[in-house]
């Protein structure tokens, strides 16, 4: 199984297969009892969770040379990608953020019983993150969260200048790019690639990792609070 990681350009070594199944194991026990996913897919965690959470090696790989890079996962739900990454590159510094306590509780108990040491669990809206933590990071990553319109103005506010933004999408990315020209523009962010990738299942498979990169310093203001990054989108 963890052999197909292969196609994302990862050479999984025997420690890490070991680390990412006592993940899982420990993933499946605790969904049995908090539903952090659906029944469905937890039957393909592995092909629509841990796979699709390392995909992230295919920027890794073509962007990043430093020795260490500090990333936030934001909505990162049950910890993906956030967990995965962690588990797999011990030179990043991960902060994994979500709203909803059940799920960042279970990142806590997984960094505990795994002795994940680069992760740091944040249960917090995005909008409501200190102000010192704006234009912090390395890299930002999202996962299913949101529509491109909204993620954007969630995330480039606390990238640094020239730091990456990576989307997890769908098939459906050229139109969210259309419908966000106007929130790339107001936030001095640009799509720089699109690297695009197929999970190992046999339903409709296809995915993309939208690279963005903040060019330049935006206003103060975003992300605006009180609920108008959703109500009313850039």
């Amino acid at each position: 199984m963890y052999n197909q990681l292969a196609q994302l350009g990862i050479d999984v070594k025997e420690k890490e297969k070991k680390l990412l199944s006592s993940f899982s194991e420990l993933f499946i026990e605790y969904n049995s009892r908090v539903n952090l996913v659906s029944n469905n897919d937890i039957n393909f965690l592995f092909e629509k969770h841990i796979y699709d959470s390392l995909a992230f090696n295919l920027f890794y790989k073509k962007y990043i040379d430093a020795k260490s890079i500090d990333i936030m996962d934001i909505g990162t739900g049950g910890g993906f990608p956030a967990i995965p990454i962690s588990l797999l590159y011990k030179n990043i510094e991960v902060t994994a953020l979500d709203s909803i306590n059940k799920k960042i509780n279970f990142i806590r108990a997984a960094a505990d019983k795994l002795e994940i040491k680069n992760i740091k669990p944040i249960c917090s809206r995005v909008e409501e993150l200190p102000i010192s933590m704006k234009s912090s990071f390395d890299v930002i990553v999202s996962r299913a969260m949101a529509d491109l319109r909204v993620i954007l103005e969630y995330a480039i506010p606390y990238l640094k200048i020239g730091g990456y933004f990576i989307a997890y999408k769908s098939q459906k990315a050229e139109e969210e790019i259309y419908n966000a020209k106007n929130a790339l523009l107001k936030l001095n962010s640009v799509v720089i690639d699109r690297l695009e990738y197929s999970l190992p299942i046999d339903e409709e498979n296809k995915r993309v990792l939208l690279v963005i990169k903040k060019e330049k310093d935006i206003p103060s203001i975003y992300p605006r609070k009180n609920g108008q990054v959703k109500k009313n989108p850039l």
